[in-house]
């Protein structure tokens, strides 16, 4: 009796342990797997492949299927060229039929779950999320549902061109797939548990970017719920000021290159026939200025992005949303001139540069200035502007600064550069550092982890055990300050850069 009640037993676990791993959504059953008690289920068709006539065209459903689908591995990244300096590498696979989305949930489910998505960043060239640094284990190993998605990029995802101006949405498409991930999560979340009024979105750099621009668009603003802007910028695109009319250009030349000099339906057509790999070229992060004449990025086209996200903030014409936002100490910069003394690199603060002189220190080289003023033009101050646009609209906005460096690299690294937090985001530093991870390093990692999982499920990034993280306000002007001497060093302090970030505000 007792050896039939174990046999009875172990099946009943046995299939409760297959039904937490299938899911009915709307396209059909999937199938995932389970290990370290989080269930994933990868590489999901969350539209139709945009290749042949869909190239260039803005996501649709994905069909249905019957029987059920196994997602137990990523799906190929979308087509790019291989930047080798990459800090979140990829596996080596791609292709053009790369539009999948990756939930993961906790093997323990729990009644509508806090949903995170994640938005990758790399300049919407490079990048998927396919790379280890962004796996959301750990996430919904504190009961939340992880989601993370491909979208097209370089020439795929973004593109102008006379044959496509007729067409409703044009040119983003790349912004466009955000969106058709965003409507997929709404439309099937809550089959895994997930609460679609909970929605937190986080992304970092392009992936920041991009969440602008779904702050911004009105085809966008209802698909979430809260916000993580990590290194996004805010004041202006990645592209900024390029409209259609300048975009198309970039085409045209492109296909000119290619031997293709129609620009009718026809010119279109054959354009669409090119081989992925001729669309792809060499574009990645290292060259991006380099292919300007071919390659237009993100375009104001007057619907998806119908303004720069400056002009959206000052209007106020934005969603209302509580927001995280912040920058490293130092983030990303370009400088695209020599400077041969400290005075040439000051004059760009015209009638300001005596307040500059004060402002910077007099031990910066010219080169070390110029950056520094460069990344506060790119990531720092316009995080700043985004916190005080939030709160002026009455937000609950939370900023701060990442000034971690890894206990491998503190004797190497000037300081915490672009896209270095996100593994301690995620708490994926093994992944980045592996045996030369320490516990010093993991434990701000626990810091900042534990902050976005608080923020995604209350609102609000404090917890118990943690230093407190006072909301922003213009007047104290504070924010979170992951130290570079580590987690038990970080604190809320007022912006040690306010000086210059204040001078630099005027050269915006």
């Amino acid at each position: 009796m007792k050896a039939r009640w174990l046999v009875l037993t172990l099946a009943l676990i046995s299939q409760l342990s297959w039904a937490a791993a299938t899911v009915q959504i709307q396209s059909g059953r999937i199938e995932g797997t389970v290990q370290n008690g989080v269930e994933s289920f990868l590489g999901i068709p969350y539209a139709r492949p945009p290749l042949g006539n869909l190239r260039w065209q803005r996501a649709l459903s994905a069909k249905s299927w019957s029987g059920v689908k196994k997602t137990i591995q990523f799906g190929p990244s979308c087509m790019q060229a291989i930047f080798k300096y990459d800090r979140d590498p990829l596996p080596d696979h791609y292709s053009e039929d790369c539009l999948t989305i990756n939930v993961l949930r906790p093997a323990h489910l729990q009644p509508r779950m806090p949903v995170m998505v994640w938005i990758h960043g790399g300049g919407f060239v490079n990048g998927g999320s396919a790379s280890p640094v962004y796996n959301g284990e750990s996430f919904a190993k504190q009961g939340i549902i992880f989601v993370s998605f491909n979208y097209r990029l370089g020439r795929f995802g973004f593109f102008a061109h006379p044959a496509l101006s007729s067409n409703m949405f044009h040119g983003n498409y790349g912004l466009m797939d955000q969106i058709s991930a965003l409507r997929w999560v709404q439309d099937n979340i809550a089959s895994f548990g997930g609460d679609p009024k909970n929605v937190t979105l986080f992304g970092e750099s392009a992936g920041g970017y991009s969440i602008h621009a779904l702050l911004t668009s009105h085809y966008s603003r209802d698909l979430f719920n809260r916000v993580i802007i990590q290194s996004g910028g805010g004041r202006l695109s990645l592209t900024d000021h390029n409209p259609w009319s300048k975009a198309i250009q970039s085409g045209i030349q492109f296909a000119k290159n290619n031997g293709i000099t129609d620009t009718s339906e026809k010119g279109l057509a054959q354009l669409r026939q090119l081989p992925a790999k001729v669309l792809q070229g060499d574009l990645n992060l290292g060259n991006m200025a380099q292919e300007q004449s071919t390659y237009s990025g993100t375009v104001i086209d007057g619907k998806i992005i119908a303004h720069e996200p400056e002009t959206n903030y000052q209007d106020r014409d934005f969603s209302h949303v509580p927001i995280l936002v912040g920058a490293n100490q130092y983030d990303l910069g370009i400088v695209t001139q020599n400077y041969s003394s400290r005075e040439q690199v000051l004059k760009q603060f015209g009638d300001l540069s005596k307040q500059a002189e004060q402002a910077y220190a007099p031990s910066l080289t010219p080169e070390d200035l110029a950056y520094r003023i460069s990344m506060q033009q790119m990531m720092v101050e316009p995080a700043r502007f985004i916190a005080r646009q939030f709160a002026s609209a009455g937000q609950p906005v939370w900023e701060y600064r990442f000034a971690y460096v890894a206990k491998t690299n503190q004797d190497k690294w000037l300081g915490a550069f672009h896209a270095t937090e996100i593994p301690y985001v995620f708490n994926t530093l093994p992944s980045t550092y592996g045996t030369d991870l320490s516990a010093q390093d993991q434990a701000m990692a626990d810091l900042m982890h534990q902050y976005w999982v608080n923020f995604a499920k209350t609102g609000n990034p404090n917890g118990k055990g943690l230093p407190r993280w006072p909301q922003y306000d213009r007047q104290h002007d504070q924010l979170m300050m992951f130290s570079a001497k580590g987690a038990a060093q970080s604190k809320a302090q007022p912006d040690p850069m306010r000086a210059q970030l204040d001078l630099v505000e005027q050269i915006q």
